[in-house]
């Protein structure tokens, strides 16, 4: 019988032409209409668990068919919600129901033409060519339907009782706790011998088996046409007859017949390597062109294993215990075979008896898919052959690979956006930390509102350029960009090294707060300190005209109420009174001096082991709306020593010793202190 499938599937290539044979390749290189193990348990599911769209299906094509007949199944429910709504059997349970209802003594002949409307609505396509795949014949098929719906279950981890059993010739059991489901499979039955082998009007006589467990057997009678393909008498080539090494029959139990049955994929060969004995397997293959092109094994065979084999007999014979993988040769074949180059892999077995090589093996095949593109069936391999489970339980292992395979890949590819994602997202939160403090910043990025907080003892900076208008009269515009962003880049590094926060600038006022985003103990001593190096800093910085620039600057501490301020370019503001005091300060102070409030003095006198050098000022100096003045005044911060550090040393290195100290007691990195260069 040829192959069902030679028009839709390409040939296999070689298995044994790679350098490997892996059964766990990925299912993506199967090309869309590939059989699978997938549609095999799908197309058997049809039988024995058909849904609830399936039989949806069927029973408006019965309605179609037969309502002139059946007047009342008109009256079915055969709209989507009637169905979609139903666990799986309820719905068929509900048509069973509403059917007895209806016609009782009609109920098992509708139930029947519904079975014949499964196949006939659904076994269409790759469903088709599983079912075409089971057997050559209606005999063949109904063995394989037992021996594969064993696998799948195993596969599926299912421990139902519904099964098949081929009993014998022409008898099928079926066991199921569901009687409908037996009057389905009745008609599924007969509709699938009508299309798959032509058998039209399949007397099929379904009868229960007593015992606790519901079982139903199927006695199929339909004459020579249950086994439509028969195999051919083994081919005996006899070259010439032998005496008998025991004239006793009971020493041989088998005839050749018998063997040839038992195994369909082996052959017998002399000493001149001339066949004597073909299986059935091979003899459905051969049979035409052995009249054509003698007996000799190498014209219908290519040995591809062992590699490098003379092809004698006394060679092949020393290599019995090594497997041999032959292909067939395409010139003893049909010219519309599919079966050519199909590979078998077995043994040669050496008969001492006769002097013969007896080789037994069977195809070498990946797969489903290269089982029926070879145009073989299930049935052509025997149920003692353990290629059979390879091919059904090799399908499910590369399919749970292939879903691995793509899995992983998958969650690599997730991993892959997620780090990108990570790293976009730290780059942008990088860019609002540059203008916003880092929880703020994080908040914004998720999306969070920001509420307006109130921070106490923040400790503030101002200061601004002494003569900056007159400065600006007297250069060009590119000109002051340029001196002030030479000048404000020192002031943002002294802004990371004191860890304190920039607010803005805005012309040639810079502020910056301590106290906001980490507050500690010593936020006005590193307010303090940066001052210091910013009056520093401006001796290395001049104006068009070759001068220092000159700067003075007002510390202050208090309570701020601090928030972000606007949607379209956002800002970090501080409100409240002691902003405006602190500013006042700025205004108060004088050219390169640092002008110090009460309450930032107190703190910084407040912890012992550091040495502020302050001058006091008149209280009149005091801005007129400074809160509970009393007998407080104000002070001019004109440098630090730390102690345990050479006085001769630079003011720098002083506060450098001041800041590792902190970061000492804070356990902070230290790491860094040294890093820091004013220009």
């Amino acid at each position: 019988m040829a192959c069902p499938f030679v028009h839709t599937i390409g040939k296999q290539h070689s298995v044994a032409d790679s350098a490997t044979w892996n059964l766990e390749d990925d299912l993506t290189d199967l090309p869309d209409d590939a059989l699978t193990l997938t549609h095999l348990n799908a197309a058997i599911q049809l039988l024995t668990a058909p849904s609830n769209e399936n039989i949806n299906q069927a029973v408006k094509s019965v309605i179609k068919k037969y309502s002139d007949r059946w007047p009342g199944i008109s009256k079915l429910k055969i709209d989507t919600e009637s169905f979609s709504m139903y666990p799986n059997y309820d719905y068929l349970a509900d048509i069973q129901d509403s059917i007895v209802g209806m016609d009782e003594s009609a109920a098992n002949d509708i139930l029947m033409m519904i079975g014949e409307e499964l196949i006939e609505t659904c076994c269409v396509g790759i469903i088709e060519r599983a079912f075409r795949c089971l057997g050559g014949d209606l005999q063949e098929f109904l063995g394989s339907l037992d021996g594969v719906h064993d696998v799948l279950k195993l596969q599926e981890a299912d421990i139902s009782d519904i099964g098949f059993v081929c009993a014998g010739e022409g008898e099928l059991i079926f066991t199921s706790e569901r009687p409908v489901i037996s009057w389905l499979l009745l008609g599924a039955l007969r509709q699938l011998a009508k299309m798959l082998y032509g058998i039209e009007d399949a007397r099929i006589i379904m009868e229960p088996i007593d015992g606790d467990v519901k079982r139903y057997r199927y006695l199929f009678d339909v004459g020579p046409s249950l086994a439509k393909r028969q195999l051919e008498a083994p081919v005996q080539l006899k070259e010439r007859k032998r005496a008998s090494v025991s004239t006793a029959s009971e020493d041989l139990k088998m005839n050749a017949s018998t063997f040839c049955k038992a195994f369909p994929w082996h052959f017998v060969m002399n000493e001149n390597l001339e066949l004597l004995q073909l299986g059935h397997g091979f003899t459905r293959v051969f049979r035409q062109s052995l009249s054509l092109y003698g007996r000799h094994a190498t014209t219908y065979f290519r040995f591809k294993r062992p590699r490098g084999l003379s092809l004698n007999f006394q060679e092949i014979r020393k290599h019995t215990h090594t497997p041999f993988l032959l292909a067939i040769r395409s010139q003893v074949c049909r010219r519309e075979s599919t079966m050519t180059g199909l590979e078998i892999k077995g043994q040669m077995v050496y008969c001492a008896e006769t002097n013969t090589l007896l080789f037994i093996g069977s195809p070498f095949i990946d797969g489903l898919e290269g089982l029926t593109c070879n145009g073989l069936f299930i049935s052509d391999i025997p149920l003692h052959d353990a290629t059979r489970e390879v091919i059904l339980v090799g399908e499910q292992a590369r399919a749970q690979d292939g879903l691995r395979r793509r899995m992983d890949k998958l969650k690599s590819s997730i991993e892959e956006g997620n780090a990108a994602v990570t790293k976009e997202r730290k780059k942008n939160v990088s860019l609002l930390q540059l203008i916003f403090p880092a929880e703020i910043a994080e908040s914004l990025w998720g999306g969070a509102t920001i509420e307006a907080k109130t921070h106490p003892d923040v400790t503030m900076l101002f200061s601004d350029i002494v003569g900056f208008t007159s400065i600006c009269s007297r250069a060009t515009p590119i000109m002051v960009i340029n001196m002030l962003e030479s000048l404000y880049r020192d002031f943002d590094e002294f802004c990371g090294f004191f860890d304190v926060y920039k607010v803005e600038t805005i012309g040639d006022a810079y502020c910056v707060a301590s106290g906001l985003h980490r507050a500690s103990h010593y936020d006005a001593h590193k307010v303090a300190w940066m001052a210091l190096m910013m009056l520093q800093a401006c001796l290395n910085h001049n104006t068009h005209d070759g001068e220092h620039i000159q700067m003075r600057i007002g510390l202050h501490t208090g309570t701020v109420l601090a928030g972000v301020v606007g949607r379209k370019m956002p800002r970090y503001c501080l409100f409240g009174h002691h902003v405006t005091i602190a500013n006042k300060f700025e205004s108060g102070s004088v050219a390169r001096k640092i002008n110090v409030s009460p309450t930032t003095n107190d703190w910084l006198v407040k912890y012992p082991g550091f040495k502020f050098e302050m001058l006091e000022r008149d209280p009149s100096c005091l801005p007129k709306d400074y809160p509970n003045a009393g007998n407080s005044t104000c002070y001019f911060l004109n440098g630090y020593k730390h102690p345990g550090v050479d006085d001769a040393e630079p003011q720098e290195t002083h506060i450098r010793a001041a800041m590792k100290q902190i970061n000492i007691e804070c356990g902070r990195p230290t790491a860094d202190t040294g890093d820091t260069e004013t220009s």
